[in-house]
């Protein structure tokens, strides 16, 4: 007994040397300090680091830097700069590169212009170290941006420049400190711009031309094998920062660079985004920042009048010039003063970069003690500036932006949205499935819904289970995204109307219907089950066929016909197009007539909607196919449809269903029947009273005037 008493006192001699038992230790922490620390307000982030503190070997000594922890942590610490990179809405970014590369130059010069002479002058250090610390400054590590990404405003423009800011000062201050390094090793030679500019290049050309093409290649390869796509990315990130390292600047930039070589191959709706954000801020992230907590020396400030001085002058322009950066950036583009703080607090934290520029200027001795115990003073309270600064501001633009959502795009935007998918090929489900969770409004509660219909025969009882059973496997699957999917079966004689029977129950808003396979020919229109669908529903209805996985197209192709913006559901269909658009970070390219374009811009405006969009004027629908030479292999091709008796319907609709399938087999395509009534709204009262024998009459007459007109124009030509 006094044996077991004894080994089980040494385990708990301190610092803790049992990996089992230190493992322990840190998941408790992670589970425990952001709970106990959310009753007192205070950020989790804040309690990762504080705890850090405190069991690290300046403090009570729990725990002592070793390689697992150094491993660990810099695995979160690439995790971060990964996640940064690829949540970068590429589009938002490219419309606001040169807001980025304003603000990246407010963020770096300012920084840069108070931080030399401050070091220079007032605190005595030499050119190098001058000019090293005060590069310090000018960096910032998304320390904050979990915050940003847990409460939904990731995609705000104030994010999008700050982020994107981030690629440009970090990268300049990490050139700075190679050619710094280079300077004091007296190795500033030709050669060393040539190798360094060669360097730069090959890994460039390496990380944006070589891996994205091996990556869709691997996707569509192994389309099914989702756990592969995690370990792919995993070895591109470290592969990344490796070639980084290799090129002569830091792992932390090769792994954002990762992030953006990979940005629209992962979109932020889908499972594989959800298990990397799951996994790094569950384990590696919180690693991250424990193990900064741990560099802090409390005993730093005890040691006399000059560590505070340091350390105080360190933090005060660290703050003071980030916050000017903010505010020039504000008075430049007019931003609120939420987003000013929203700026601050993203670009106010030091951790990353700041830890890879000092620690290499104190082992190359270019620092000394007091400088680098004062920056780790710097990075503790800037990272708690940061929090308290980027949640306020995150919540304050979150009011600001319901307040300021239009009228009209509240009442077609659906809080409680339900999406019904109809089943008939299990093969088309997963894609089916993937394009709905792309389009699905994230505040809805309504799962998305499975539906098949079986048979009402003998053996139905027998079917709904059958098909039951496959059916739970890709709820399986849709719960890796976190999206809520339902199965429903029913029995009815007739498929059609058990569709529109079970959509009018569960009242579904929108029907995402897969592509009819051909039995001879396509019926006149696409088919006459959903033929029977759509006479029977107002229902905002997609009929797709996904050639490929969605993430491998370009650009989505629409085209829409003349009074579209007149259907009742027309900016329903406009939003889902432009959120399928930012998911997968593609341009949306829309040809239609001059009046059309006017109201698609206006809501564009009005409602804040995502994405790039550029448009074409296009009204020749009898020759329909000249759009061929404008569109891609790999474009998503959308052609906005109409039921017939709508606004917008026309006879030559009918016919492009057989067309599209016929000349574009290659393309993604997707028909859209825009929703034609208010929700709930009810047209069966007037069931008796049908305009369909005025309209074919109607229709005939048109084809008989064109037929007449036509006879005319080639005498015209004769003569």
């Amino acid at each position: 007994m006094i044996e077991f008493f004894n080994k089980f006192s040494e385990e708990f001699e301190l610092p803790l040397h049992n990996p089992v038992l230190i493992f322990s230790l840190i998941l408790l922490i992670i589970l425990l300090s952001p709970i106990l620390l959310r009753k007192l307000n205070i950020p989790g982030i804040i309690g990762l680091i504080i705890s850090g503190v405190v069991i690290g070997p300046h403090a009570l000594n729990i725990l002592e830097k070793n390689s697992a922890i150094d491993l660990f942590s810099t695995i979160g610490l690439l995790y971060i700069m990964f996640i940064a990179g690829l949540e970068l809405d590429l589009n938002e970014f490219k419309v606001n590169k040169n807001k980025s590369i304003i603000f990246g130059i407010y963020t770096f010069a300012i920084p840069l212009a108070i931080g030399f002479p401050v070091c220079y002058y007032l605190l005595g250090y030499d050119f190098n170290a001058s000019f090293l610390t005060a590069s310090m400054f000018a960096t910032h590590t998304l320390v904050a941006y979990p915050i940003v990404s847990k409460l939904g405003v990731s995609k705000n423009q104030a994010v999008a420049i700050t982020v994107g800011g981030t690629i440009l000062t970090d990268t300049a201050v990490l050139i700075i400190l190679a050619i710094i390094i280079g300077n004091h090793q007296g190795d500033l030679s030709q050669e060393f711009w040539i190798r360094l500019g060669v360097s730069l290049a090959i890994f460039s050309a390496i990380m944006f031309l070589i891996i994205p093409r091996i990556a869709k290649w691997f996707f569509m390869k192994l389309e099914s094998e989702k756990h592969s796509h995690y370990i792919f990315v995993l070895a591109v990130v470290f592969f990344g920062a490796f070639l980084a390292e290799v090129a002569g600047v830091e792992h932390i930039i090769g792994a954002f660079v990762a992030g953006l070589a990979l940005n629209k191959l992962i979109p932020h709706s889908s499972a594989l985004m959800n298990r990397i954000e799951f996994i790094g801020n569950s384990l590696f992230i919180p690693f991250f920042l424990i193990s900064v907590g741990m560099l802090v020396d409390v005993s730093v400030i005890f040691n006399g009048i000059g560590a505070w001085v340091v350390a105080g002058t360190l933090t005060l322009v660290a703050l003071t010039s980030k916050w000017l950066a903010a505010l020039f950036t504000q008075l430049t583009f007019r931003y609120s003063s939420a987003q000013r703080q929203l700026i601050f607090g993203l670009s106010g934290a030091h951790a990353a970069a700041t830890l890879a520029v000092i620690l290499v200027g104190y082992n190359a001795g270019i620092l000394d003690d007091n400088i680098l115990n004062g920056t780790i003073i710097l990075i503790l309270i800037t990272c708690v500036v940061a929090s308290f600064a980027t949640e306020r501001a995150s919540k304050q633009i979150i009011v600001e932006t319901d307040d300021d959502d239009p009228e009209l795009f509240k009442s077609q935007m659906i809080n409680n949205e339900h999406i019904l998918i109809p089943i008939a090929d299990l093969e088309s489900i997963e894609k089916l499935l993937e394009f709905s969770i792309y389009i699905k409004d994230k505040k809805s509660a309504n799962p998305v819904s499975l539906l098949s219909v079986v048979s009402n025969n003998d053996e139905a009882e027998v079917n709904i289970l059958k098909t039951r059973t496959k059916l739970e496997e890709f709820v399986k699957q849709a719960s890796a995204s976190e999206d809520k999917v339902s199965v429903v079966t029913t029995i009815d004689h007739n498929i059609a109307s058990g569709i529109t029977r079970i959509s009018k129950e569960i009242m579904a808003d929108i029907i995402v219907l897969g592509w009819p396979r051909k039995s001879g020919l396509i019926d006149k229109i696409v088919g006459r089950k959903i033929d029977a669908i759509l006479s029977n529903t107002d229902k905002c209805t997609f009929i797709c066929h996904l050639e490929k996985p969605l993430v491998l197209h370009k650009r989505i192709f629409v085209v829409a016909p003349p009074l579209c913006e007149h259907e009742k559901g027309f900016e329903l269909w406009l939003s889902k197009i432009a959120k399928l658009a930012q998911e997968l970070s593609i341009p949306i390219q829309v040809y239609c007539n001059k009046s059309t374009q006017i109201h698609i811009e206006k809501t564009f405006k009005s409602a804040k909607l995502p994405g790039t969009i550029s448009i074409s004027l296009f009204d020749d629908w009898e020759d329909f196919l000249i759009l061929a030479r404008f569109i891609k292999e790999d474009d998503l091709f959308v052609l906005i449809s109409a039921r017939k008796g709508t606004a917008s319907h026309m006879p030559v609709l009918e016919n492009l269903p057989v067309k599209l399938e016929k000349h574009f087999a290659d393309n993604s395509r997707v028909i859209i029947y825009p929703q034609q009534f208010d929700e709930g709204h009810s047209i069966e009262r007037f069931e008796d009273i049908t305009s369909e024998p005025l309209t074919r009459s109607l229709e005939t007459i048109q084809k008989l005037g064109k037929g007449i007109g036509n006879i005319f124009r080639s005498e015209d030509d004769k003569n």
